[in-house]
């Protein structure tokens, strides 16, 4: 039975990446379920559009990357800035919801809360890995945290006395209605090894060549390239070109870890993509000398993927630095692909962190009735 909040509802809600844009369309749709009634204004994609949210801008238009991508558009920044928060005014929401996307909205619930506009923040900037002076101001300018990663409950609370929600990772529910609806083609004859090196050509130059030197050491293997949508096909053509055993598919990186042995993963979400498909996996990294000095020194966590930091424990192998090397590389997938205790122990911690990931069920829906629970009260 729904809960029925007075008049119409409406939400303004912004997320500035691919990413964002399918976690906001899954709490759109489940908003919805909670009130049928309200209205939604959105910065998205079009997977919120489709959901049921009035598109303003999409991500396409804010995605700036790296730090001189970022000096060279901060004009364009600031006019997003200022037409959103205009926007936002004129369009008078209950509730403003952020999801992810700290540069940006950040700024934004700063400026909602001195306006007495609610604001809510979905997904949290990752404070506890860098910029964790960041979290006073959060503090004071967020009215309700949502979090998706079980140590973030306990780190605003044991370290800044604040009290958030942990709701459990929204990719749970994703990856478990791709595997149950699916139909896809399959992509190769032979056992298929995934290859996952990033989604920027500076990071896939650094990681995608060693990889595919580790492609001749097993030639009964296809080892595919899980295209970035923003890089060129020709980019990737010219990589691969000597090697007979390496593909690449375009937006199909799911129906790839569906069908993969094992895989080659760069961090970020795709490694805990890659854990809840069920893949052994082997984390890599290298980033440049200086940037890697730099971010060792800025970086305070003990792991880079999100599988270990989760787990809090080496459960997957991580290669960093000048710890990525082809010898390494090839090393490690040999024993993911021969070691049957070895993969035996990864499908057990695989299924402990799914577990955890998916306390209480569906992440949306708990993130979509939290929302609804607390403007009840706070109206």
């Amino acid at each position: 039975m729904k809960n029925e909040l007075p008049g119409s509802m409406r939400y303004y809600i912004i997320a500035g990446e691919a990413s964002g844009d399918l976690h906001g369309s899954n709490l759109i749709k489940e908003l919805k379920k909670e009130d049928d009634s309200l209205s939604i204004r959105c910065w998205g994609g079009d997977k919120m559009q489709e959901a049921g949210g009035e598109l303003v801008k999409h991500y396409r238009e804010l995605a700036f990357m790296g730090f001189s991508e970022v000096l060279m558009n901060l004009r364009t920044i600031f006019r997003n800035l200022a037409f959103c928060k205009e926007d936002i005014l004129l369009y008078k929401p209950d509730a403003l919801i952020l999801i992810d996307y700290p540069g940006f909205n950040l700024r934004i619930a700063k400026w909602a809360k001195e306006q007495g506009i609610k604001v809510i923040f979905y997904i949290s900037p990752q404070v506890w890995a860098w910029k964790e002076n960041r979290v006073k101001s959060m503090k004071q300018c967020i009215d309700k945290m949502i979090v998706i990663l079980p140590f973030e409950k306990e780190y605003f609370k044991n370290r800044w006395n604040w009290e958030v929600e942990y709701v459990g990772h929204p990719l749970v529910e994703v990856i478990e209605n791709y595997i149950a609806n699916t139909n896809e083609e399959v992509i190769s004859d032979k056992p298929v090894i995934a290859l996952l090196p990033g989604s920027r050509k500076q990071e896939i130059l650094k990681k995608l060549p060693v990889m595919l030197e580790v492609s001749k050491s097993f030639p009964t293997y296809q080892f595919v390239v899980a295209k970035a949508p923003g890089v060129d096909e020709q980019f990737y053509d010219e990589l691969i070109t000597k090697y007979p055993n390496v593909s690449y598919v375009s937006n199909k990186t799911y129906n790839l870890l569906l069908q993969a042995k094992a895989a080659l993963v760069t961090s970020g979400t795709a490694t805990l993509e890659t854990a809840l498909f069920g893949v052994p996996e082997v984390v890599c990294y290298k980033g440049s000398y200086l940037s890697y000095q730099i971010g060792k020194r800025l970086v305070n966590v003990k792991y880079i993927s999100l599988v270990n930091l989760i787990m809090d424990k080496p459960v997957v192998k991580e290669l960093i630095q000048d710890e990525f090397t082809a010898d390494a590389l090839k090393k490690e997938l040999q024993e993911l692909l021969t070691n049957d205790q070895r993969r035996l122990q990864l499908q057990e911690d695989y299924t402990a962190l799914k577990k955890i990931l998916s306390e209480g069920g569906n992440a949306s829906h708990k993130a979509a009735l939290s929302i609804h629970q607390f403007l009840s009260g706070a109206i």
